[in-house]
C-alpha cells in the first residue's frame, strides 16, 4: 500500500500599524512587528520580509537535521546557527539570490560523528523551505563531538 503525502494550509494575516510598519499574525501566535529594513529608510529594531525569509530557510535546515537526528538516534549536545543572505539586482529586480547558513553542530560522542555528517549532507535536499526557494541555499556545517 502506498501513502499519499498530505496536504497543509498555513495561515498569517498583516495589519499596517504605521509609516512602514505592520503587524504579522498567525493563529495562536504572538504578533510579529515587521518593517522595511533600515538598508530600505525603515525604523531599526523590527522584523523585515528579508530577515524572516532567511529565517525561514535556516529554521527549517535546523528543524529537518533535528527530525532526522532523532529518527536514526544521533544525540546533540548543541545546534546552532548564523545565516545570512544577499540582496542583489538580478535581470532589473532585487531578489535574495542566496541564502547561506552555517550550522554548528556538537554530538554528544563519537559513535555519532558519521551519522551527524550524512544528515548534514542531505538534510538542504530534505528541507520543505528550501526546496520552496529559488534562491541558492548553501549549507556549511561544523560538525565537532563534545569534550568529555
Amino acid at each position: 500500500m502506498t501513502t499519499r503525502p498530505k496536504s497543509f494550509l498555513f495561515y498569517t494575516s498583516l495589519r499596517w500599524k504605521q509609516g512602514v510598519e505592520g503587524a504579522l499574525s498567525a493563529p495562536g501566535k504572538p504578533d510579529i512587528v515587521v518593517s522595511t529594513p533600515p538598508e530600505l529608510k525603515g525604523p531599526e529594531g523590527n522584523w523585515t520580509p528579508e530577515n524572516l525569509y532567511i529565517a525561514s530557510i535556516e529554521s527549517c535546515l535546523m528543524l529537518t537535521y533535528l527530525a532526522y537526528c532523532r529518527s536514526r538516534q544521533v544525540e546533540l549536545s548543541s545546534y546552532t546557527s548564523a545565516a545570512e543572505g544577499v540582496l542583489e539586482p538580478v535581470s532589473g529586480v532585487q531578489v535574495i539570490s542566496k541564502v547561506t547558513v552555517r550550522p554548528k553542530i556538537v554530538v554528544k560522542t563519537e559513535a555519532h560523528l558519521a551519522q551527524a555528517k550524512e544528515i548534514a549532507g542531505f538534510v538542504h535536499e530534505k528541507c520543505f523551505i528550501s526546496n520552496s526557494v529559488e534562491s541558492d541555499v548553501i549549507v556549511e556545517p561544523e560538525i565537532s563531538v563534545a569534550a568529555s
